[in-house]
């Protein structure tokens, strides 16, 4: 029952035009930064091994050769297109709520249990299919305006692509749980992009500027933000030769990882934000007259 529960939701989502209306400007997105950032990347690297800077990189024994800074730019392109699936799910049970086509959903599955849990894997899967669209064009973004020699390797681009994917879907769960709670299309819409995009990097302007960038890895979008930029900066590090300690934290800031822990716990502070938002609205859809 559930398979067929499964089939009917993921046809439901295919039916309308909103994954693929949200899908293009997330590849374009995803696209524009990693070819942005891969042209600043490119030209930092130029300058670094200019003849005017080679005797400085010298006498602070650094190797640029070695540095590959395309996985900066990686990691910051992964997390600014991972607000799409974010969006894309929050308006999953909100958009079929505001207009009660949930009603249908309810009425032919044994119970609702049986059709949150096949929401719950279609959107899964959702994230899924974004977050490689997403790894896909910033790959191709940042190979076409990068020099060679600042790409991550194979095992490299892998660990980025798989904690690409892994933030994509996490987003994606995220929004379902805002949506599923705030019931608006609109109103999930504007309180998820107003939050990651301005509420929290204010709060994390603030807690830096007082000392406790450590807090920042326990908000949520410091943590998802941390999985990608974890992954990068300990890759760059461990290529990069003889690193100073003091620029440790600013490579790990420039990656998006302030404050944040390391990938793997990143991504279990991030889970328990997304577990938190996701079971309280599945409890109140539970609980929720539909008509």
């Amino acid at each position: 029952m559930l398979g067929n529960l499964i089939k009917a939701e993921f046809r439901k989502t295919t039916t309308t035009g909103l994954w693929w209306g949200l899908l293009i400007p997330t590849v374009l997105i995803a696209l524009g930064w990693a070819l942005g950032t891969g042209f600043v990347g490119k030209n930092i690297m130029d300058a670094v091994n200019s003849s005017d800077a080679e005797e400085l990189t010298r006498l602070l024994g650094i190797d640029p050769s070695q540095w590959q800074v395309s996985l900066f730019g990686m990691a910051r392109s992964i997390n600014i297109a991972t607000i799409f699936p974010m969006i894309f799910g929050g308006l999953a049970i909100s958009t079929e709520i505001n207009r009660r086509t949930i009603t249908t959903t309810f009425l032919t599955a044994p119970n609702r249990v049986s059709a949150l849990s096949a929401k719950l894997v279609v959107y899964v899967l959702w994230g899924a299919i974004y977050g490689l669209a997403i790894v896909a064009a910033v790959s191709i973004g940042i190979a076409l305006t990068s020099d060679s020699s600042s790409l991550p390797d194979a095992a490299g681009w892998l660990a980025m692509a798989g904690v690409g994917v892994l933030a994509s879907v996490l987003m994606t769960m995220f929004g379902v749980g805002v949506g599923a709670l705030m019931t608006s299309p609109v109103g999930t819409t504007v309180v998820l992009v107003l939050y990651m995009l301005l509420i929290e990097n204010g709060l994390q302007l603030v807690v830096s500027t007082q000392g406790l960038p450590e807090l920042v890895g326990f908000l949520p979008n410091g943590s998802v933000n941390g999985l990608t930029g974890s992954v990068a900066a300990s890759l760059f590090l461990s290529t990069a030769g003889v690193v100073p300690d003091d620029l440790v934290e600013v490579l790990r800031a420039i990656a998006g990882a302030l404050g944040a822990f390391d990938w793997w716990l990143s991504g279990l502070v991030f889970l328990a934000w997304t577990a938190l938002f996701f079971l309280g609205g599945w409890a109140v859809t539970q609980r929720k007259d539909i008509t």
